[in-house]
């Protein structure tokens, strides 16, 4: 007797399907065009995952640069400072500072002035 795939197929096929839930016309429906669909949002996922990344840390570079000139300072020689003071707070913790705690930035304001002494 010869086998047939049956249910392992249907099953394979509603799982793929099941993946392109909410896309449009036949993006959703027809299996081949289903599976294009995936294989490309797939791709464009693996990117913007990496993307994201380097976005954020554009803005908080760009939050600190403007918190950064309200207090005198340029950006780098803010990060300079930090170095020299032997500060080790990142980006993304600063930039929540210097939005959310103006005054606990001030002090690392003051601190990376008096490493740099200007």
């Amino acid at each position: 007797m010869r086998t047939v795939k049956g249910h392992a197929r249907t099953k394979a096929r509603k799982r793929i399907l099941k993946r392109a839930k909410g896309y449009w016309g036949g993006r959703r429906k027809l299996l081949r065009t289903v599976k294009e669909t995936l294989l490309r949002a797939g791709k464009f996922a693996f990117r913007d995952r990496r993307a994201k990344k380097r976005k954020f840390r554009q803005l908080w570079i760009i939050r600190l640069s403007a918190a950064c000139r309200e207090r005198g300072l340029r950006y780098s020689q803010f990060i300079a400072g930090l170095k020299s003071a032997k500060i080790e707070l990142d980006r993304k913790s600063l930039s929540e500072i210097a939005i959310h705690d103006p005054a606990a930035f001030d002090a690392v304001a003051a601190q990376v002035k008096s490493a740099l002494k200007l």
